[in-house]
């Protein structure tokens, strides 16, 4: 049994037992978190979905980690103009294990 569940206006597909990375969660480590905006369940050959949500069913995670993604940099350039900038970015992501999927 899986579900299709939206967290921090992203879609992620839920399983119990599995980890998901999504962008960065603002919750202290180890505490868990419950995602009710499930947009479809999926238990085997039967499946409900929602408009937008599914009504009861929730998504219950633990939050594990924190962590940097690698740096992204980001080169502007203008030929003949002298024109050079440089700029770095990394991406905060978080890792959550699903605990439950309620139907």
């Amino acid at each position: 049994m899986y579900a299709l569940v939206e967290i921090l206006g992203k879609q992620y597909k839920a399983e119990a037992g599995k980890e998901i990375r999504v962008d960065l969660v603002n919750a202290e480590l180890g505490s868990q978190v419950t995602y009710e905006s499930v947009l479809a369940v999926v238990d085997g050959d039967k499946a409900k979905f929602g408009a937008p949500y599914v009504k009861g069913a929730s998504v219950v995670a633990t939050l594990q980690s924190n962590f940097k993604d690698a740096k992204v940099r980001v080169y502007k350039f203008h030929r003949r103009k002298g024109y050079r900038r440089t700029q770095g970015h990394r991406q905060q992501y978080s890792i959550l294990k699903i605990d439950s999927v309620n139907a």
